[in-house]
C-alpha cells in the first residue's frame, strides 16, 4: 500500500475554496451519516441523491452530476478524499484563482460522473463521493508541477516508510492503477468507480491546459523546474517522529 500524505512546496496563501470544499463534505457526510435513522434509510437517501446511471439513461436526477460529488460511504471514504484534495487542491487553486478553481472542480466532477455513466449506463448502483474531482485536481496538478516531491506513506505487512516520489510517478502509479482496476472489474459489480477517478484526471488535465499555456507551456516548467513556485517545506520532528510541515512564505516568484 502507498498513501501520498503531503507535498513539499505547499502554497504560501490561504487556499479558501480547497478547505471550504473540504467542510462542505464533512458537514453534508455528518448530516446524513448521524442524521438518518437506519442503513435502510442511508441506501434510500444514497439512491436519491447518489448518481445511478440508469436513472440518467431514462432521463431522470440529473442534479445527482452534482450532489453526488459531496456524499461519502463512509469514514475512511470520505478521510481518503479529503487528505488527497487538501494535499493538491491548495497548489492548483493559488495557479487558478478562487472561482476558477472551484469551476474546475465542479467540471471535473461532472467529466467524471459522464465516465463512469458512459462505462455503466443500465447500473442501477449509485455513485458517491469527491473521487472524480479531486481526480482531476490530480490531473492539473501532475501537468502544472510534474516534479514536485511528494511524501509517500508505504506500508508493506509490518514494514513501513515515508519516501519523497517526483509527481508524474505517484500521480502516474495512480492513473494507471484505475485503468487497470476498471477494466479487470466486471461491470455493475459496484466498489470504486475506477471510470470516473480515470475520467476525472484526464479531463482535470485537459482543463488545466489553458492555464499551463498562459503560464508559458514548457517556459513555466523551465522557470519553476516543475515544481509549485513556493520554498521548500521546513521539517520539524515532533515526539510522533512524524515530519511536520511548517508552511513558508512566498517564494521568488510571487
Amino acid at each position: 500500500m502507498f498513501l501520498p500524505i503531503r507535498d513539499h512546496n505547499p502554497s504560501g496563501r490561504t487556499p479558501f475554496v480547497t478547505l471550504f470544499l473540504i467542510g462542505a463534505n464533512v458537514l453534508v457526510f455528518l448530516t446524513y451519516w448521524y442524521g438518518l435513522p437506519s442503513e435502510e434509510a442511508l441506501g434510500r437517501f444514497f439512491l436519491q441523491y447518489g448518481l445511478v446511471p440508469a436513472r440518467i439513461s431514462f432521463g431522470e436526477g440529473y442534479g445527482t452530476f452534482l450532489s453526488s460529488m459531496f456524499l461519502h460511504g463512509g469514514w475512511l471514504h470520505l478521510i481518503g478524499n479529503m487528505l488527497f484534495l487538501y494535499i493538491f487542491g491548495d497548489n492548483m487553486e493559488e495557479e487558478m484563482g478562487h472561482l476558477g478553481f472551484l469551476l474546475f472542480y465542479l467540471a471535473s466532477g461532472v467529466a467524471a460522473a459522464l465516465g463512469q455513466f458512459a462505462a455503466e449506463p443500465q447500473s442501477m448502483v449509485p455513485m458517491v463521493g469527491a473521487s472524480g474531482a479531486i481526480a482531476g485536481v490530480m490531473g492539473g496538478y501532475l501537468l502544472m508541477f510534474p516534479k514536485a516531491r511528494v511524501d509517500v506513506f508505504f506500508f508493506f505487512v509490518v514494514f513501513f516508510k515515508v519516501v519523497p516520489i517526483p509527481a508524474w510517478i505517484v500521480l502516474g502509479i495512480w492513473f494507471a492503477m484505475q485503468l487497470g482496476s476498471g477494466w479487470a472489474t466486471p461491470a455493475d459489480q459496484g466498489g470504486v468507480a475506477y471510470w470516473a477517478h480515470a475520467g476525472g484526471f484526464v479531463a482535470g488535465l485537459v482543463l488545466s491546459l489553458p492555464v499551463w499555456l498562459r503560464r508559458g507551456g514548457t517556459g513555466f516548467w523551465g522557470r519553476t523546474h516543475g515544481v509549485p513556485p513556493h520554498p521548500v517545506a521546513d521539517y520539524k520532528m515532533v515526539r510522533t517522529r512524524l515530519p511536520r510541515v511548517r508552511r513558508g512564505g512566498p517564494g521568488p516568484w510571487g
